[in-house]
């Protein structure tokens, strides 16, 4: 351990004076993130109501989706919208293939978080909803959903971390995300391992301060379950 050149493992005041440049990418990696998941939540609804549908060819179409997104890694998907379109003529922006990317690719682990947590709620439910003469589209949204969201709500912090640190990859088509950024001072100062451990733990702090998030929503619902 002594041989260890320990100043060439992370480097203070690189790290220190780069710091800044490397904060102003967090907007566009939250940005990336927030939006993508917001948009897959609903994507991921819609494709976990047409899981449960009894209709055979809307079930399959839904898990054809659900098995090329959970089969094929976000980042050769995120190059076939940046740089395969293009040849098709269509062209996106690097932060807006990003989102699609991103949004696409979460919304086929929601919708299997959605389809677990609707069909974990107890089947009395519907039954109720069905007494009380409530259509399906309207047991689903006032009785079903409710309780599924509960329970859904740790999987869902989960993807929102994952799809966090995912947008590193965003750094591939030149978005000027968290990443991004260290990857240009570590070129420039040719320090890429103080850049890669400084990133590193900014990514770990913004997960953190999410997962303080999510105790604070699985708090706030399990009163309402209790209640």
């Amino acid at each position: 351990m002594q041989a260890i050149q320990w100043e060439y493992i992370f480097d203070p005041q690189l790290a220190w004076e780069s710091l800044p440049f490397l904060i102003q990418g967090i907007p566009s990696t939250l940005g990336i993130a927030l939006t993508s998941t917001a948009i897959g939540i609903l994507i991921g609804l819609v494709l976990a109501l047409m899981r449960l549908s009894g209709l055979k060819a809307v079930q399959w179409t839904a898990r054809a989706y659900v098995s090329f997104m959970r089969g094929t890694p976000a980042l050769v998907f995120l190059f076939l919208i940046y740089f395969g379109l293009p040849f098709a003529g269509i062209q996106f922006s690097a932060l807006t293939a990003a989102i699609i990317c991103f949004s696409l690719n979460a919304a086929a682990y929601i919708s299997e978080i959605f389809r677990s947590s609707i069909a974990s709620v107890d089947k009395g439910q519907w039954e109720a909803a069905a007494v009380l003469g409530l259509s399906p589209y309207r047991s689903v949204r006032r009785i079903i959903l409710p309780q599924a969201i509960r329970i859904a709500i740790p999987p869902l912090s989960s993807v929102l971390l994952d799809v966090i640190k995912g947008t590193s990859l965003a750094a591939m088509i030149t978005v000027n995300e968290i990443f991004q950024n260290a990857r240009i001072v570590g070129g420039r100062e040719h320090d890429y391992m103080t850049m890669y451990i400084l990133v590193a733990g900014i990514y770990w702090l913004i997960c953190s301060i999410f997962s303080v998030l999510q105790d604070y929503l699985e708090h706030v619902f399990s009163r309402y379950i209790t209640g």
